[in-house]
């Protein structure tokens, strides 16, 4: 019981199961993954994907900063620094 709790008390903070929460991580994943493959690009080829990181660090935080109890609101100005 103990052991199981370890793996199911985070997801369900959020409101998800253990393999719901384990698919949205590793999609997460993947677009951080796309986000900083952008960046390193554009830091060669400045012309290309000019907003594709910022772009997907917005969508990420739109989609995770209301998610569970434990989510803090960030102040609006934080998304116009992006």
């Amino acid at each position: 019981m103990r052991l199981a709790r370890l793996f199911t008390s985070h997801p369900a903070k959020v409101g998800e199961t253990y393999f719901s929460h384990m698919a949205f991580a590793a999609w997460f994943c993947s677009r951080l993954f796309m986000a900083a493959f952008a960046a390193l690009i554009h830091a060669f080829l400045p012309f290309l994907f000019e907003t594709t990181a910022s772009r997907i660090v917005r969508e990420l935080y739109q989609r995770t900063h209301n998610r569970g109890t434990h989510a803090i609101k960030e102040p609006a100005a934080f998304m116009d620094r992006a």
